[in-house]
């Protein structure tokens, strides 16, 4: 039986495809770092959401950079807010379980020192189909946080 499920996993893996990294959908407005995601974190709040977890990727990043032998400075600063909607969640994920994998939903914030005060806005893109609902939510966030027309 083991040897069974060992070559059923190693079949398995000569017939799957790598996961190619996915484009973002992102904006760019020239403002303050603070700016900008204050106004993300009112639009969060405005669409009737918590945020569960900001994660200050830039700040570990800068932290650890001499530890992993770098000297290559990447953000002046990067955060990336995490929520969910329970609305939109459960729509996503009545129409195939397997939409838990994209629960919760992030939007990073990003500036970077070749660029000071170009504020990158964005989030991952998404399978077509019923995770268009989640790209709607957060492009509607990220709207209204930049002040974009629709």
């Amino acid at each position: 039986m083991q040897r069974f499920i060992i070559a059923a996993a190693t079949a398995a893996s000569l017939f799957s495809t790598p996961v190619l990294a996915q484009e973002a959908h992102a904006w760019e407005i020239e403002d303050e770092f603070g700016n900008v995601t204050f106004a993300l974190e009112n639009a969060i709040v405005g669409a009737g959401l918590v945020v569960d977890h900001v994660s200050h990727t830039g700040e570990m990043l800068e932290r650890t950079r001499a530890d992993v032998g770098s000297d290559k400075v990447i953000f002046s600063q990067a955060d990336i807010y995490s929520f969910c909607s329970a609305t939109v969640s459960r729509a996503v994920m009545e129409a195939n379980p397997a939409n838990v994998q994209y629960c919760p939903y992030t939007i990073f914030v990003y500036e970077t020192p070749e660029r000071p005060g170009v504020i990158t806005v964005g989030f991952r893109d998404y399978p077509a189909g019923e995770m268009d609902q989640v790209e709607e939510l957060l492009g509607g966030i990220v709207a209204e946080a930049l002040m974009l027309e629709d």
